[in-house]
C-alpha cells in the first residue's frame, strides 16, 4: 500500500532487502571495552572477568537465535544450532580470555570480488545471496575449506571464538616452526678448537 507520501509525489521506492542482518552494535561496544590495550593504563584495576566474556558470548548468542527463528530453511537452522550449542559452553565456563582474532586479522582477509561470485552464493550464516547487495563485502577465510561469509555475519564470531564457523579450524595463529638442534651444537668445545 502507497503511503501519502508516495502518492503525493508520485514515485515507488524499490522493495526493502530481506532484514535477516541483525545489528551487532552492542556486541562490539563490549569487545573493544575488554580487548581496550589503553585500559589498562587509565584504569588499571578494571580489568575484564570471566563474568564479562560470559556477557559478549551471549550476546554473539542471542543475535544467531534472532537469524535461527527466521532462517529460511531447516539447513540453516540446524547450521547456526550448531553454533549456538557451541557458544554455551563458553557462556557456562567463561574462559580468562576472549580467543579470537584481532581486528587486524580480520582486516587483512582475502576481499570476494563481485566478478567471482554466483548468483546462488550466499551467506552460510543469513542466507542472503550475496549479489543482492549492491556492494557486496565478502571474505574468504584461511581454512582447508577457503569457507566464504559475509564479513557482517562473520567479523563477530572470528572476533570472539578465532575459528571457521563450518569446519572449526582455529585461525589467525601462526604456525609454529620447530628448529631442530644440530649435533654440533649441543658441545660448545668444539666452537675453540
Amino acid at each position: 500500500m502507497a503511503t501519502q507520501y508516495e502518492i503525493e509525489h508520485n514515485v515507488q521506492f524499490a522493495e526493502p532487502r530481506r532484514g535477516r542482518r541483525v545489528d551487532m552494535s552492542s556486541f562490539f561496544a563490549l569487545l573493544n571495552t575488554l580487548s581496550d590495550s589503553d585500559q589498562s593504563h587509565h584504569r588499571p584495576h578494571a580489568t575484564p572477568t570471566p563474568v564479562d566474556h560470559a556477557h559478549l558470548f551471549r550476546l554473539l548468542q542471542d543475535q544467531l537465535l534472532t537469524l535461527q527463528t527466521t532462517s529460511p530453511d531447516e539447513g540453516n537452522r540446524d547450521f547456526l544450532e550448531q553454533l549456538i550449542a557451541g557458544l554455551e559452553g563458553d557462556i557456562n565456563d567463561p574462559p580468562r580470555e576472549i580467543q579470537g582474532v584481532s581486528q587486524e586479522f580480520i582486516d587483512t582477509l582475502d576481499r570476494v570480488t563481485k566478478r567471482r561470485l554466483k548468483p546462488e552464493d550466499d551467506c552460510a550464516i543469513c542466507k542472503i545471496p550475496y549479489l543482492e547487495d549492491e556492494y557486496p563485502l565478502v571474505v574468504q577465510l584461511p581454512c582447508a575449506g577457503k569457507h566464504r561469509y559475509d564479513l557482517e555475519c562473520v567479523g563477530p564470531w572470528l572476533r570472539s571464538k578465532g575459528t571457521c564457523p563450518m569446519c572449526r579450524e582455529q585461525l589467525g595463529k601462526r604456525k609454529q616452526v620447530i628448529v631442530e638442534d644440530d649435533e654440533e651444537d649441543e658441545n660448545p668445545d668444539m666452537l675453540y678448537s
